[in-house]
């Protein structure tokens, strides 16, 4: 198994992309710390990892605050000893489908706040541990528009593209002590929790917007949750032991130039 024995706290582990990637890393024997702020969620995935002979534990956290996240990592290494991943991926609601020049000053400026904010909160609270252990892994997730222009995304794209930059800065400040920073760039995975309620709300732009991401990938497909915490497990794993300071790109060639005009 490609985590055995280690250690990992997961951010917005109930959520879609949580729990698909806590699964995986479980999967592959690591013993996986959830964290979130709905305790009956949490459990759900908890009892999930724990019956199919992983190793889990649940505990209500608001990665926003720093507070919470010192104290849940002091208890963490004291139950387990030491902490060898932890990938934040809770979700921050941001405007999108709006002209930038139709938008507030607020409407493009909160989603990088925020972001950056719970970002840095957690990936500095576990580099601090990590440092003093001489070993570990930050992930950070990003998407499309972190690397490419993109239109209609709002404060999607800079928050993005900070949150690249910033995992770049961390991985040569913690480099020297042994800690690696590596940042995943998705092109989007239609089966996620927002994209299943966009097509709740609107079935057939919905299915237009897949359809023009897919067209803009070298493949024509996007990349589903499985994918990315596949790609997450690797990272995480000894076998990527010499993989730092740069973001893994998983939006199937969208970001090396659109594709939609192509013929063969």
């Amino acid at each position: 198994m490609l985590l055995e024995n280690k250690v990992a706290v997961i951010y917005g582990a109930a959520g879609s992309i949580g729990s698909t990637v806590s699964l995986a890393f479980a999967k592959e024997g690591a013993m996986v710390f959830l964290t979130g702020r709905t305790k009956e969620k949490l459990e759900v995935v908890a009892n999930e990892i724990n019956r199919s002979g992983g190793k889990a534990m649940a505990a209500v956290v608001d990665a926003n605050k720093e507070e919470e996240v010192n104290n849940h990592l002091k208890e963490v290494i004291k139950i387990a000893g030491r902490i060898d991943v932890s990938f934040n991926l809770i979700e921050i609601q941001n405007k999108q489908n709006i002209p930038l020049v139709e938008m507030t000053p607020h409407d493009l400026v909160d989603p990088v706040e925020k972001t950056m904010h719970t970002q840095f909160i957690t990936l500095t609270a576990a580099g601090r541990a990590m440092l003093k252990q001489g070993s570990g892994v930050l992930l950070s997730l990003t998407a499309t528009p972190g690397g490419v222009g993109y239109p209609g995304v709002g404060g999607f794209g800079p928050a993005c593209a900070a949150l690249e930059n910033f995992s770049r800065g961390l991985a040569i400040e913690l480099g020297t002590y042994g800690v690696r920073v590596v940042n995943i760039r998705s092109g989007g995975s239609p089966d996620s929790r927002p994209f299943a309620e966009a097509m709740k709300t609107d079935p057939g732009l919905h299915t237009a917007v897949i359809k023009k991401m897919k067209s803009d990938t070298m493949l024509k497909e996007l990349p589903m949750m499985k994918d990315i915490a596949n790609i997450a497990v690797f990272l995480a794993s000894d076998m990527a032991a010499k993989i730092t300071g740069v973001t893994i790109d998983a939006t199937v060639g969208t970001t090396c130039g659109l594709n939609y005009r192509t013929t063969v």
